[in-house]
């Protein structure tokens, strides 16, 4: 990926962005990379701070159902800009403390900043990272991105549906239609095949 891609906001579709950082996995520091994870699935989601609101609520939502993601043999990796020892802090405190207990996924460490500008997703004058969000295949092109502000957390069901609807078209080459979700029908990307799929719901 240039770094004229990403600017211009061209990441889907694309390969994604390599990055290689320190992370808390399981409670211990571990060097971390887009390559190790490259036969995966991936959800790479960023978040602004540790210690905050809404934060906590979308990384304990990812961590309750990461079994979930496991079935669908994909990863979850968090990534804000604080250190490793403050992703290591948090973790120490219950969640009755506002803290996020321990995590069933890593949480990289972007300290310098480097990969949230990279996924196009950096406040620079905060240096902080927006709620981005991106579904990375199992040959790491991007196949999905989201992008929310600071206040508004995301929904973890809907990243599974949209995980289930890529792998879907990637194993069969029919396309998902709106509201699409598992065991719904599909339809082929062809004029005929268009046609069936609203002469059945139309």
């Amino acid at each position: 990926m240039t770094n004229e891609c990403v600017n211009k906001g061209r990441l889907v579709g694309n390969k994604a962005p390599e990055f290689m950082a320190q992370a808390l996995v399981n409670g211990e520091f571990k060097q971390l990379s887009l390559s190790d994870m490259k036969s995966k699935w991936k959800v790479l989601f960023f978040y602004p701070l540790d210690f905050t609101f809404v934060c906590p609520t979308e990384i304990t939502a990812f961590s309750d159902k990461v079994d979930q993601f496991k079935e669908l043999k994909t990863e979850i990796i968090g990534v804000s800009t604080d250190s490793i020892f403050s992703h290591l802090a948090w973790t120490k405190q219950s969640r009755a403390e506002g803290g996020i207990g321990n995590v069933k996924y890593p949480l990289l460490s972007d300290f310098n900043k480097k990969i949230s500008r990279d996924y196009g997703v950096l406040i620079e004058d905060e240096g902080v990272a927006l709620r981005g969000l991106f579904i990375i295949d199992d040959q790491n092109v991007i196949q999905h991105s989201t992008i929310n502000n600071l206040g508004v957390g995301r929904n973890v069901d809907e990243i599974l549906r949209l995980i289930e609807a890529f792998q879907y078209v990637a194993k069969n080459g029919e396309v998902c239609p709106a509201n699409w979700s598992k065991g719904q029908d599909t339809m082929k990307a062809d004029p005929q095949g268009s046609k069936s799929y609203f002469q059945k719901h139309g």
